[in-house]
């Protein structure tokens, strides 16, 4: 399994019913790196846990949600160059968050450009299950294809038997979806 991977070459090949050690294994391995990649760029966000710095605009208002998520932690906050503590109870000002949301408790994100700095990390220590099975569906649809690239429907004996022809199979458009950023924050 290659560095940013969103499935494994066991899964795929169960999902196919191939036995391991087959002769396409290279090209299948190919294929999830491709997969993950492409998924990666059409949910626009990455789903491994790393370090982000976001910087953003004050909105004068006590919320913000984050670019990256879900957000597991949070290293630093400044505001106008000023370090936020992070808030341990309900009487305490700082910082507070959920994996979508930074809050404050006695501040305010000031109005202003590029003013807030948030240093966290954000992201899946464990790709969800969903995710892998919609980059299972990719590969499979592309292994598939490779066969029949470019053609839309065959006849055979007086039977027409048609093809899909995007980018990735409904079913994994559907999964994914669940995790795409489609607006920018």
């Amino acid at each position: 399994m290659a560095t940013g991977d969103l499935t494994t070459l066991a899964n795929v090949e169960a999902l196919l019913k191939l036995a391991a050690g087959n002769d396409d294994e290279s090209l299948l391995a190919e294929l999830i790196t491709e997969a993950s990649s492409f998924a990666e760029d059409w949910c626009n966000r990455q789903f491994a846990l790393q370090d982000y710095v976001e910087i953003r605009d004050g909105n004068n208002n006590v919320k913000m949600p984050f670019q990256n998520q879900p957000v597991v932690s949070i290293n630093s906050l400044t505001i106008d160059g000023q370090s936020i503590p992070f808030s341990s109870s309900a009487s305490q000002p700082g910082y507070f968050f959920t994996p979508k949301l930074l809050m404050l408790r006695g501040y305010r994100f000031t109005r202003g450009l590029g003013n807030v700095e948030i240093d966290l990390q954000a992201g899946f220590a464990e790709i969800p299950a969903s995710v892998t099975r919609g980059v299972n569906e990719i590969v499979a649809y592309c292994y598939r294809e490779g066969a029949r690239i470019g053609m839309s429907s065959q006849a055979i004996a007086g039977e027409t038997t048609s093809y899909i022809i995007r980018d990735m199979p409904p079913r994994a458009a559907s999964i994914l979806a669940n995790y795409r950023r489609v607006a920018p924050i």
